[in-house]
């Protein structure tokens, strides 16, 4: 992996809960990428330990099951402990290819002190039609909270450099942690948000991939962010502001420029239904 960041010294996150389909295939790609892994198991019940079996990955162990949240939050104190400059995570369940690390380490060099996230964007029609949605209902609030609009603000694949890594331990839990931290680092430090486009993985007509079933519950899950983001945004006591500062900003997309992840029309139609994009291996530039 060469992208201008030492992969020797960054770290692969990887939380796991009842992973046993997938696990030991996402962490060997991830090895191949990188040499640090860690795999966070939040209190499995299957045999996703031993899936994992003699592989050099560092394995936290939950005795009972805390959530994503507290999952990454233990991965990130670990790769800190460890001396880490950059933590990148992957979700355990195989929907994230760790062919797409290299690009999330090309455009956190380009974008120094960002959040770099692999969005959703090739192949966003595969995505079910209850998914798209919420994500683009998160996107709007995530990025009114943030005071800029984000691609895929949802997307469990992302990089985080070492200072909002600093700023980690939080409180909250399960999937609103990855929504809190995006609002707490933008918040407390102005980080920007980086979107690299990767494939949609799901189950779809004419694919022999293998998926758990998500443990993304739309209702209760989505409506955990929501509560979350809006208590925050009004706690801001800006709220206009920020709100009129991410309609005026444009979500940044970065591609490499030697054509990787062509965005088709139709993909591209897609991640603007949220707003203008900024697609920085174009040249262009934010409003």
């Amino acid at each position: 992996m060469s992208t201008g960041i030492d992969p020797t010294r960054v770290w692969i996150v990887i939380p796991a809960y009842n992973e046993e389909l997938r696990i030991r295939e996402v962490a060997e790609v991830a090895l191949a990428e990188c040499p640090n892994v860690i795999v966070v198991d939040d209190g499995s019940n299957d045999a996703t330990v031993a899936r994992l079996g003699e592989l050099p990955v560092i394995l936290l162990r939950h005795a009972q099951r805390q959530g994503k949240g507290c999952a990454l939050r233990d991965g990130f104190a670990e790769a800190i402990r460890r001396g880490s400059i950059g933590v990148l995570t992957m979700d355990g369940d195989g929907q994230h290819s760790a062919d797409d690390l290299p690009q999330l380490l090309e455009a956190a060099a380009a974008h120094p002190g960002a959040i770099v996230i692999g969005a959703r964007l090739e192949h966003r029609d595969r995505q079910p039609a209850y998914r798209r949605w919420a994500n683009r209902f998160g996107d709007w609030g995530i990025g009114w909270a943030c005071a800029q609009r984000i691609a895929d603000s949802q997307s469990g694949q992302r990089y985080y450099p070492a200072p909002v890594l600093a700023i980690a331990n939080l409180a909250t839990d399960d999937f609103v942690y990855e929504a809190d931290l995006l609002i707490e680092a933008s918040m407390r430090l102005g980080t920007r948000c980086v979107s690299v486009p990767i494939e949609s993985r799901y189950r779809h007509a004419g694919s022999t991939a293998q998926f758990r079933r998500s443990h993304f519950r739309p209702l209760r899950d989505l409506g955990r962010i929501v509560w979350h983001v809006s208590a925050r945004i009004l706690r801001s006591g800006n709220a206009i502001v920020r709100y009129r500062a991410a309609r005026r900003s444009a979500a940044i997309i970065h591609r490499p420029p030697d054509g990787r992840h062509a965005l088709l029309r139709g993909d591209l139609a897609i991640a603007r239904e949220h707003g203008p994009v900024a697609d920085a291996a174009a040249g262009d530039r934010p409003a």
